[in-house]
């Protein structure tokens, strides 16, 4: 292919009518300014997007323009240009061409670019044009740093030598030793965890190796092995991190440190388990920079919300998100503090730990090590004079006393709970040994909640169900089941073959209607889930995950899956 000729970006938007000659005066005088390129500063104002500028400059070069979102590009193609040269000069391997290289870019009028790029894999390349944004995304996503973690994790292991050391014992005098290859490869860990957005990082030793492992949308993946001679200092040195006990081994120990990942904060939570093989630890990643998603982004269906927000503006009762560990309560207890949030009401939350900062709401720390629990914060903040609580978990029968006590005393109390479903929670609380009288009357509403997977919009195709699979389908679609098309993810490089990427919840809520309450108020468990039950109909966990399903959000297996801890 020739090599390209340098174009004006502007003139090139003016004459195919993207943009007027005021609004490109307008950006050149910003360039000027500021510094910046001149199709950032068009995006930034509004006045194209980055699709129109990538049509536009493929239309006048006559080149390809390909949507990354929708190409599986091949991470060992990708690599012949190295990261470096990938991020400056927004440039990547795409595909082989009879002894040429298709390489996508964001600006392919870049000729200093294009002869670097040349030079760099030896043969003559193609041209094609990519959107900057998608184009930083996949190369985020495919120049991973497992390689250097596994060679961090090496050089490591050689600075350590052949013998065990025991750090706890030489605290400062060993430091100098391996502290900056421990600091490397912890560096890099959080900052490969960061780019498959990943929600914890586990480092587990086994009889012979480490394993660090990533969970991402849920499930556990194996990031790299390493020898066993370096567990010790990793978990030295993040327990040094986190201020615990670098002397016990013997005991679980929790805490908390933060850490900068691409000028992003990211807050880290962090358990110490011991094992048979060593210290097992694993951390919960909250990135702080991210903001807090609201409550009509969570995936909750626009009827159920509309019900679960007129719950929440009751002057007081109790509302309860219900689900397992991982399930997202804790996001939907902040988006309802979000939309709860203003100068006339004072919110008070009580938690363990403190997940995110919220401006303008009164957070405290339970602390169990100096007897700050639950239970006596609880009373110390009902003589704050708050319009909402929110207690992170109901624990044991003395919370949810106190929890229930303020529900029917004036103040709004949110709180999580793990159950199963909707219709188990009032019996739950009835065994943990609350008042039959405090469940009927000061419980307002009960949200049960699950997270799916959702499919990956880049490889996702048709998909036939299997007999089984139709047979559960059928329950709740019943004859309509062929009438719906369904869809499964192939797996692809977006996704790192999984065929899913991201999550989205699946809700029922049970509202504490006044049959409902009278049935709580009666000595027959049976009979109140079935009450409960009726009131829900054609708004439960299982059916929500259908929904997804007919609508090709999920997988049929993905919504099984989750479906299996809620059958009746």
């Amino acid at each position: 292919m020739p090599r390209p000729e340098k174009v004006r970006l502007g003139e090139i938007l003016v004459q195919q009518k993207l943009l007027s000659e005021e609004q490109l005066q307008f950006s050149l005088n910003e360039q000027k300014r500021t510094g910046r390129k001149l199709g950032r500063v068009f995006v930034e104002n509004g006045f194209v997007t980055e699709e129109q500028i990538s049509g536009a400059l493929a239309k006048q070069l006559n080149i390809p323009y390909i949507n990354l979102k929708f190409y599986n590009v091949n991470p060992e193609l990708v690599r012949l240009i190295p990261e470096t040269q990938a991020r400056r000069f927004r440039a990547i391997a795409l595909e082989n061409r009879d002894g040429s290289l298709l390489v996508g870019m964001a600006d392919p009028t870049d000729l200093f670019a294009y002869d670097e790029i040349a030079r760099t894999v030896r043969r003559s390349i193609e041209l094609a044009v990519v959107n900057e944004g998608e184009l930083l995304q996949t190369i985020d996503r495919i120049y991973r740093r497992t390689d250097e973690i596994t060679g961090l994790a090496k050089e490591l292991e050689q600075e350590l030598g052949d013998s065990y050391v025991d750090f706890g014992a030489l605290v400062g005098a060993s430091s100098g030793l391996e502290e900056a290859p421990v600091v490397k490869l912890l560096q890099s860990v959080f900052e490969d965890a960061a780019q498959v957005r990943a929600s914890d990082i586990h480092i587990e030793p086994q009889a012979e190796r480490l394993q660090i492992r990533f969970r991402i949308d849920g499930v556990l993946h194996l990031q790299t092995e390493a020898d066993i001679k370096i567990a010790p200092s990793l978990a030295l040195r993040l327990k040094l991190m986190s201020e615990l006990d670098i002397s016990e081994k013997r005991l679980p120990q929790d805490g908390r440190f933060a850490v900068k990942v691409k000028n992003q904060q990211m807050d880290v939570r962090i358990s110490t388990m011991p094992t048979q093989f060593g210290e097992s630890i694993v951390m919960r990643l909250l990135n702080q920079g991210g903001g807090m998603l609201r409550l009509d982004s969570i995936g909750m269906p626009p009827s159920l919300l509309k019900k679960f927000r007129a719950v929440l503006q009751r002057p007081n009762g109790l509302v309860l998100v219900t689900g397992p560990t991982g399930s997202g309560k804790t996001t939907t207890l902040y988006g309802a503090l979000a939309e709860l949030n203003s100068l006339e009401r004072k919110l008070i939350t009580v938690e363990d730990p403190v997940e995110y900062r919220l401006p303008g709401i009164n957070q405290v720390q339970v602390n169990e090590k100096i007897d700050l629990n639950f239970a006596r914060v609880l009373r110390s903040a009902l003589r704050q004079d708050p319009d909402v609580l929110l207690v992170g978990e109901m624990r044991d029968q003395e919370t949810a006393q106190i929890g229930m006590r303020a529900a029917l005393t004036g103040h709004l109390v949110l709180s999580t709970l793990h159950t199963n479903d909707a219709a188990s929670t009032p019996v739950r609380l009835l065994d943990m040994g609350v008042p039959r009288y405090m469940v009927a009357t000061s419980l307002q509403a009960v949200l049960a909640q699950r997270l799916v997977r959702v499919i990956c919009e880049s490889c996702t195709e048709p998909y036939a169900p299997k007999p089984n699979e139709a047979e559960w389908l059928k329950a709740e679609l019943g004859d309509t089941v062929a009438e719906h098309r369904y869809a499964h993810g192939r797996g692809c490089s977006h996704c790192n073959g999984t065929g899913y990427r991201g999550r989205t919840g699946v809700y029922e809520m049970l509202e504490m209607t006044e049959a409902v309450a009278d049935a709580a108020a009666h000595h027959d468990p049976a009979h109140f889930i079935k009450v409960a039950n009726a009131q829900m109909a054609g708004q439960t966990l299982r059916r929500h995950a259908v929904a997804l399903v007919a609508a090709g959000r999920t997988s049929i297996s993905e919504a099984m899956r989750v479906s299996n801890q809620i059958e009746d």
